[in-house]
């Protein structure tokens, strides 16, 4: 219509015939560009509205009734999508927000989510209980309330993994404790979990006692059962039916043999009995160790040249394999030995003769850790019995003390190391012997 009034306009301008129709053109054009002005701000407005609406969340915002025209009932229809799908994220936002808040309060464990090492964006219920920092929603009044934890986490670093002790309300307390700091939206999230491990290490410790007891009750009613059954048949034989002591006289050489017996028996289960005393002592006097740089390569060969030199008539071949040959690991190198080579020796042990047997002895780097492996062929460890190789004093061979994989076991904690095993019978065992990675 602004098109037609224009060159209708141009058509007759300029003929005095029709001035006064010019003039009423002219105010109808001026009248159809100040409704263009007019339908263009409301537009403006309507979208103005609508970005600011999404701007700060408002979206109870409504939109106007177009003035006129099918477009714009078509744009204000689009806004009220646009604001209806907003509207529709923010509900699912806050949904997932509150279940994860759910789920996060229900956790058995602390957490804390820190926000530019300061500001805390998730903290539940279970982490100011452990920690008796009740409401804290900042590191600096956690500070306040626990500083000897929060000291201890800001010394951590952004990731690490720790075991603490503290106290909190006067109750000892060992946390086991793990950080994490993600990038979101290129901002440091520094996310700490800890859990309040006492319970867990107290059945932890009553298992391994009953272990313990357990073995120790069995080898010393062993050596105490005949020791007092033959005390009592000594004592029969010495009294008469009355209970009164024999007289010289009424002793035979049978009963002096039976009575020498007796005694020689009783000698040999006594010095069995003072040998698993000695032997438990030992157990628990091993030294602290001497750390130095150890090649793995040099000894390792120097404990098969001391194996093979053992008189055995197994045909047994041995294998070193180092990677890279110049490995270091940072050990005391006698205790290192000693566990290397009750590792081997219980290798020849469980080798059949009937077979070639193969002992593997390797050393290799792997996830930032320094393993040594002690590989063999022999019969392997049966699933039952894994659990309790490492438990003081028990063995499965009859001659067997039952102490040398505890002692390698304290040996590797004493190294701030590990010793795993995996094994599966008639197939063979290795025993993995695991270092802190140090430069």
């Amino acid at each position: 219509m602004l098109l037609l009034n224009v060159l209708l306009l141009a058509y007759i301008f300029g003929d005095p015939r029709l001035f006064f129709n010019q003039i009423i053109l002219s105010l109808l054009l001026i009248i159809q560009i100040a409704e263009l002005v007019r339908f263009v701000n409301h537009t403006n407005r309507e979208l103005a509205r609508l970005f600011l609406a999404i701007r700060h969340s408002d979206f109870s915002t409504t939109f106007k009734d177009p003035p006129l025209g099918k477009s714009f009932k078509e744009l204000q229809l689009s806004m009220m999508e646009v604001i209806q799908a907003y509207k529709d994220v923010k509900i699912e936002k806050e949904a997932q927000y509150q279940f994860l808040q759910t789920l996060v309060n229900q956790l058995h464990f602390g957490i804390i989510s820190l926000e530019n090492e300061n500001t805390i964006t998730i903290i539940n219920p279970m982490a100011e209980q452990l920690l008796g920092i009740p409401g804290a929603k900042n590191w600096k009044l956690v500070h306040q309330l626990n500083p000897e934890f929060a000291t201890r986490i800001d010394g951590l670093g952004s990731n690490a993994r720790s075991l603490m002790q503290f106290t909190v309300q006067g109750e000892k307390k060992m946390i086991a404790v793990e950080i994490r700091t993600p990038i979101i939206l290129d901002k440091p999230h520094k996310l700490i979990t800890f859990q309040d491990i006492n319970s867990e290490i107290e059945q932890k410790e009553i298992e391994a006692w009953h272990k313990l007891i357990r073995i120790l009750t069995h080898e010393i009613m062993n050596s105490v059962t005949p020791i007092a059954s033959l005390t009592e048949t000594m004592q029969t034989v010495l009294e008469d039916r009355e209970g009164k002591q024999k007289q010289v006289s009424e002793i035979d050489n049978d009963t002096i043999k039976d009575i020498l017996f007796s005694l020689k028996t009783i000698h040999k289960r006594s010095d069995g009995l003072l040998a698993f005393v000695d032997t438990y002592r030992k157990l628990t006097k091993i030294p602290q160790p001497v750390i130095e740089s150890v090649n793995i390569q040099k000894m390792l060969k120097e404990i098969i040249q001391l194996m093979q030199q053992q008189s055995d008539d197994r045909n047994i071949q041995f294998h070193v394999d180092v990677t890279p040959g110049d490995l270091v690991v940072k050990a005391d190198p006698n205790l290192l030995e000693q566990v290397i080579i009750n590792l081997v020796t219980n290798s020849k042990q469980a080798i059949d003769r009937s077979i070639q047997g193969v002992i593997s002895l390797k050393g290799y780097e792997q996830n930032n850790r320094i393993l040594i492996e002690v590989e063999d062929n022999g019969k392997g460890i049966p699933e039952k019995e894994l659990t309790e190789i490492f438990v003081p004093f028990f063995s499965t061979k009859k001659e067997g003390s039952g102490i040398g994989l505890s002692l390698s076991k304290q040996i590797m904690s004493l190294h701030g190391g590990t010793i795993k095993v995996k094994s599966k019978p008639e197939e063979g065992t290795s025993f993995y012997l695991s270092f802190k990675h140090k430069h």
